[in-house]
Formats: C-alpha cells, sequence, structure tokens
C-alpha cells in the first residue's frame, strides 16, 4: 500500500481531497498550523474520507513517526521556507535534509512552485534526488519570449 505524504501550508483541501477520492488510502497531511489541521479536518469529516491522517507538524523539526513514504507533495511550502527573511539558505537545506529522512529511496516528490525555476529547483535538490518528470504548465509571453509561471517537477529519490 502506498504512502502519501501531502506538504501543504494551509492545506484545507486540495490535494488531500482529490487523491483520497482517486482511491489512495494511505495519506497523510501536515502543516505546523493547528488551526489549518483543524479546518482540514473538518472538511474531511464532512466529505466522509476516513482514509486521510492530519498531524501538527513543523517540516523543519520534524517527530520520528514520519518516514516511509513513497509519494511526498509540496504546492507551496518550499516557496513559503525560501521568502522567510530568517536564513532561508539554512532552512531550504534544512527541507531537503527533512524530505530525504521522510521519503523511501526510488520515492516520489512532486512540487509546485511560483518561485522557482527548474533549474534552480534542479539545484536545490541536486543532492540525493534526480529529476524525474517536469509536468506542463500553464505559459505565457511577452516581448517576444515565452515562459511559466509556475513550475512543476517530479524528483525521485536516489
Amino acid at each position: 500500500m502506498l504512502q502519501c505524504l501531502i506538504l501543504e501550508l494551509e492545506m484545507v483541501f486540495s490535494w488531500l481531497n482529490l487523491l483520497a477520492k482517486s482511491g489512495f488510502c494511505n495519506i497523510t497531511g501536515i502543516d505546523y498550523s493547528p488551526s489549518a489541521i483543524q479546518l482540514s479536518g473538518s472538511i474531511i469529516e464532512k466529505e466522509g474520507l476516513s482514509n486521510i491522517k492530519l498531524k501538527v507538524e513543523d517540516f523543519l523539526n520534524l517527530s520520528t513517526k514520519l518516514s516511509g513514504f513513497h509519494i511526498c507533495i509540496d504546492k507551496g511550502t518550499f516557496d513559503a521556507i525560501s521568502l522567510n527573511p530568517d536564513n532561508a539558505i539554512e532552512k531550504r537545506k534544512q527541507y531537503v535534509k527533512s524530505l530525504s529522512g521522510v521519503l523511501n529511496v526510488k520515492g516520489f516528490f512532486l512540487i509546485t512552485s511560483c518561485n522557482w525555476t527548474k533549474e534552480e529547483l534542479l539545484d536545490e535538490f541536486s543532492e540525493g534526488f534526480e529529476l524525474f518528470e517536469e509536468l506542463p504548465t500553464p505559459t505565457f509571453s511577452f516581448g517576444g519570449r515565452s515562459g511559466n509561471s509556475v513550475t512543476a517537477l517530479v524528483f525521485q529519490k536516489t
């Protein structure tokens, strides 16, 4: 049985709901905010989704109880950590260390970022992870050049 860990600030429901309704049965959502967990819990209860566990956890200071995951999904947590004015470089390194600790070897890490380019993310996750696939995202054109406002990548732990 696959174990999914959802890393999402203010997760309120996006990936949790989608995965649970798609048949995944061992899903854990974490957030450092007890109120975010409480809100997500009330939505999950209302939807009748019993296959989702929620935990209050600070991803940069994880308890040892979180490990053995096959898939980790981040939609905003790495971006938020990167914008922290207090020692962001060290916090990004700690994020990669925490991710490596919770994810199984050959496990997948899906990240969506509106702050980082593909090349920058490849550099940030170069230790212990390799690019598995780049997911398509909307493009825009301006001044004769095209680009993406969002980057979505799938890494595999080596």
